[in-house]
């Protein structure tokens, strides 16, 4: 029997990358959205697909008991293309929520379910002011104020909720700055950035065979380490879905 994937923000800029990598390895994958033509795309791409709001706990452990995923992805965002930063004041509010309310609803779905991991998605810019570049083991920037106070508290409720959730193996991408097709954003932040399917390809890696805690993910060191990520999953930056395997 293959094995079962639940995948949560299986439409947006990763999700659109790793799915299939995943319909490519043989998992079979139950994909949600929101919106019944996101859904029907899923479909058209070869993944199963559900009508579901992260929001709606209840029809959402519905949804997983009768499928029975053995991992769950949760690479769910609600954030402008690009990060624009006219657009950012009135995201990050809904973003901190699907952290919060999504991430506690999915974890409930999938210990329901008996899942055995669960991997999601969080950011590599919300530590505290510290010596560079960050290493997984530092502090989040619990003190911020304004918005990157809101930012960073959906961020610490997702990681907490999603490591503190044994039995269910938790792992934590923290993604650099997206950057790529799909993305809204072509230029690589000098610093921090993250090509999208570099990103994609760490949750595949997590996925398969990564130890639970939390990964940097970034190009270059500079703003923060991403030793863990090289050595515990194997991952290296430079990977490139080849022309065609997009959907």
């Amino acid at each position: 029997m293959c094995t079962r994937i639940f995948f949560a923000g299986a439409t947006g800029a990763v999700g659109k990358r790793l799915l299939p990598m995943l319909l490519a390895r043989g998992y079979r994958v139950l994909a949600c959205s929101r919106e019944p033509a996101r859904a029907e795309a899923l479909r058209a791409a070869g993944a199963e697909a559900q009508v579901l709001d992260v929001f709606d706990g209840a029809a959402l452990t519905r949804a997983m008991l009768e499928f029975r995923p053995q991992w769950v992805l949760h690479q769910l965002t609600d954030l402008p293309p690009g990060l624009d930063p006219a657009r950012m004041a009135e995201a990050a509010p809904r973003n901190a929520r699907v952290r919060r309310e999504g991430t506690a609803n999915l974890l409930a779905a999938a210990r329901a379910a008996g899942a055995q991991r669960l991997v999601a998605q969080s950011i590599a810019w919300a530590y505290a002011p510290g010596p560079l570049p960050h290493q997984e083991r530092q502090p989040l920037d619990l003190a911020a104020e304004g918005p990157r106070a809101i930012s960073v508290g959906g961020v610490a409720a997702l990681e907490n909720a999603v490591l503190g959730a044994a039995p269910l193996e938790g792992l934590v991408l923290r993604y650099g700055r997206l950057y790529g097709p799909g993305t809204g954003c072509d230029e690589p932040d000098p610093r921090l950035a993250l090509h999208v399917d570099d990103a994609a390809r760490a949750a595949l890696l997590a996925l398969e065979w990564g130890a639970p805690g939390c990964y940097n993910l970034a190009e270059q060191d500079t703003e923060v380490s991403t030793a863990l990520a090289r050595h515990r999953l194997g991952w290296q930056p430079g990977f490139r879905l080849a022309r065609g395997e997009t959907p």
